[in-house]
This record gives C-alpha cells, sequence and structure tokens, in this order.
C-alpha cells in the first residue's frame, strides 16, 4: 500500500505541480510583461462597452481579454491588481465571473468534437445551451456591477494609474524581477493544497461524494430513467463516458435527443462543481491566497450551476 502510494506521487502529484508551476510562472510573467509595458487599457478596448455599463475597472477588461488564450495569466492580472489595491474584493468577485464568457471559448473546440460524433445535433444543443448559460451569467455580472460598484466620470469603477513608455528590455526585467517575488509565495501554498487534495482524492473522498449525489438522486425523478445512466456516469467517470451512453442510447433510439441533453446538462450540474474543487481549486491557491480562492471558486461554481439550470429549466418547458 505505501509503495503504490510512493509510486502514485511521480505522475499524480509531482508532474502536475510541476506543469501547474510552468503555467503559473508563464501566466504570472506575461501578466506582468502586459503591465509594464501598460498595455492593459489597449487590451481592455475589446471589452469596453460591457466595462462601461457593468461600471468595471480597465485591468478587468484586460483580463477578459487575455482569457480567451490563457486562463492563468487572466487570473494572475486580477490577483496582482487585488494586491496592488487597484480592484475592491467586490470587483475581483464580479471579474473572475465576468470570464466565465472566454473560458467557454477555451473549450468550445474540444466539447463540441468530442460531442458532435457521438450525439449529432445534439451537439449543436448541447453546446448551444450551455454558450446560453454563459452569455447569462456575462449579462447578470454586468448589471451585477451595475447596481454594485460606484460610478466614476471614466465609466469604470477603477482607474489605472498612468505609466511613462517603457522599453520591451525593461519590461522584461521588470517582470522577471516580480516574478521571483511570487513564485515562492505562490509554491508554498500550492504546494500543501496540492497534496492534500491527491490524498484526498487516493482515500476515495471525491469518490464517495460523487457515489452520494448518484445514489440520492430522487429529484431526477422527472428525467427519462434511461438517461439516469448517463447522468451517473457523467458524475461518477467523466464526460466522455456520459457521452459514450448517449451515445448508444441514442443510435438505438432509446431516447430522444432532447432526452439526451437534458441528461447531459443534468451531469454538468452536478458534476462540474466537484471537479472544480478537484482540479480547480489547487491551482487557484497558487494564485489567490487560500481563503479568496476557496471564496471565488465557489462563487464561481454557484454562479454557474444557477445559469446552466436556469437555461435547462427553460429547454425542458419550452423545447
Amino acid at each position: 500500500m505505501e509503495q503504490d502510494l510512493i509510486t502514485a506521487i511521480w505522475p499524480q502529484v509531482i508532474l502536475p505541480i510541476i506543469r501547474i508551476t510552468l503555467f503559473i510562472t508563464l501566466g504570472l510573467f506575461i501578466a506582468n510583461f502586459i503591465e509594464s509595458l501598460n498595455w492593459t487599457h489597449r487590451l481592455a478596448v475589446f471589452a469596453r462597452p460591457l466595462m462601461r455599463i457593468g461600471r468595471l475597472s480597465a485591468v478587468t477588461g484586460a483580463s477578459f481579454s487575455v482569457a480567451f488564450f490563457s486562463g492563468v495569466s487572466a487570473n494572475t492580472m486580477l490577483a496582482e491588481a487585488f494586491d496592488k489595491g487597484q480592484m475592491t474584493r467586490k470587483e475581483l468577485i464580479l471579474a473572475n465571473l465576468f470570464n466565465s464568457l472566454p473560458r467557454f471559448f477555451l473549450h468550445l473546440p474540444t466539447v463540441f468534437f468530442l460531442t458532435a460524433p457521438l450525439i449529432k445535433m445534439g451537439a449543436i444543443l448541447y453546446v448551444g445551451l450551455t454558450f446560453s448559460a454563459a452569455i447569462l451569467q456575462t449579462v447578470l455580472v454586468v448589471l451585477a456591477g451595475r447596481m454594485l460598484l460606484p460610478a466614476n466620470d471614466g465609466g469604470c469603477a477603477t482607474a489605472l494609474p498612468q505609466q511613462g513608455k517603457t522599453g520591451w528590455k525593461d519590461a522584461v526585467k521588470k517582470s522577471i524581477r516580480r516574478l521571483k517575488k511570487r513564485i515562492v509565495k505562490i509554491m508554498c501554498f500550492m504546494i500543501p493544497v496540492y497534496l492534500l487534495f491527491f490524498l484526498f482524492n487516493r482515500y476515495g473522498l471525491f469518490t464517495a461524494v460523487e457515489g452520494f449525489i448518484a445514489e440520492k438522486a430522487w429529484f431526477l425523478s422527472w428525467l427519462n430513467p434511461q438517461s439516469l445512466g448517463i447522468v451517473v456516469l457523467h458524475v461518477t467517470a467523466e464526460f466522455s463516458a456520459g457521452l459514450a451512453a448517449a451515445g448508444a442510447l441514442l443510435a438505438a433510439n432509446s431516447l430522444t435527443v432532447k432526452e439526451v441533453v437534458l441528461a447531459l446538462l443534468v451531469g454538468n450540474i452536478l458534476s462540474t462543481p466537484i471537479r472544480a474543487i478537484r482540479h480547480q481549486l489547487p491551482y487557484y491557491t497558487g494564485i489567490y491566497s487560500p481563503q479568496l480562492a476557496l471564496q471565488l471558486v465557489g462563487i464561481s461554481q454557484m454562479a454557474r450551476a444557477l445559469c446552466v439550470i436556469l437555461v435547462t429549466v427553460g429547454y425542458y418547458h419550452l423545447a
């Protein structure tokens, strides 16, 4: 048993930590480099209409733009701004929720090309509905910013200080200097948290939670009983397993396209929070403080689940 544990540490702990550290290091460098060159306002222009309505700051807009390419870089930009007092905790939470739409586009190709061969037209409906949920969350965040954040003449909640022009060489040096200061603190938090979650997973905590959800799913009585297998596989195994079951049942005409899409949406609602805690929280603690990381992940998952539930209810009644 102990030998198995030691053997598992390298592929399941050390290698993932090295990989995450590399991504976080790259993200920190990019975020610092963008700030050093004073590109924040230029990047923010892509989200300016939404920023103006939601009273969001330039750094939130820049993070939104960067999130289409790198979620880690987007989060490190927000963390840096928050640490420097350039945004409030309230705006940080809204900014993290605001980035849900770019995160959706990051995973869109994988999700679509995985679902399309298996459930065909159902893939368009499933992806379209999850996209609608991401749009809904973005709209709600903008409205929340409008109500909760203070207005100013520039249309943003927080103005960033203007900096003098910096050359590329100086920007690289400045970014490396900041990176060295922050990376040690990041590792001190991330390694213990990642190790703790490895042990949770190793000794079956997440499996027990997933099994409990799958067994006590009395609240899913409105679904076709045959579609419950899709939900269970989605929760206890992975998305591709639920998709394989959905494809088989659809091909056998055991379920309609609507029933398959509803089952996948329910599986999405139930499984994503657990996987977010397992995979997202450890790397968030490498960027934010542990308390703030837990708060951001928790609020993000609640908001995402609420929006997917609203879209699912609408599809159930209207389709």
